[in-house]
C-alpha cells in the first residue's frame, strides 16, 4: 500500500466534504496550493506533524488521514492474492 497516495486520497475526500477547494483550504492551513495538489496526487510524503496539522485545519483526527480506504483494502487484497490477512492456526 502506497502511503502518500492513501493521505491524497483520503485528505481529498474529506477536503471536498467540508467544502474546502484546493486554493481555500491552502490559505486557511497556511500552505500551498501546490502543496494541496502534491499531497492529493501521492506526490508529498508528509511527516507526523504536518499530517496533525492537516487534519487539524480539516477538523478531523489525523487518524482519518492514514486509515485504508477501499481502494486500499482492494489493493492489500490483490497483493496478498486475495488471501484473508488472519494467520493460519496450524491445525489440520
Amino acid at each position: 500500500m502506497d502511503m502518500r497516495r492513501l493521505v491524497g486520497r483520503n485528505f481529498a475526500r474529506l477536503r471536498r466534504q467540508k467544502g474546502f477547494t484546493q486554493e481555500s483550504f491552502a490559505e486557511a492551513a497556511g500552505v500551498t496550493q501546490q502543496y494541496v495538489s502534491d499531497l492529493e496526487r501521492g506526490l508529498r510524503n508528509p511527516t507526523v506533524v504536518t499530517l496533525y496539522h492537516l487534519a487539524s485545519a480539516l477538523g478531523v483526527s489525523h487518524v482519518e488521514l492514514v486509515t485504508p480506504d477501499d481502494e486500499a483494502r482492494r489493493e492489500a487484497a490483490k497483493a496478498s492474492g486475495g488471501r484473508s490477512s488472519k494467520r493460519r492456526s496450524g491445525k489440520a
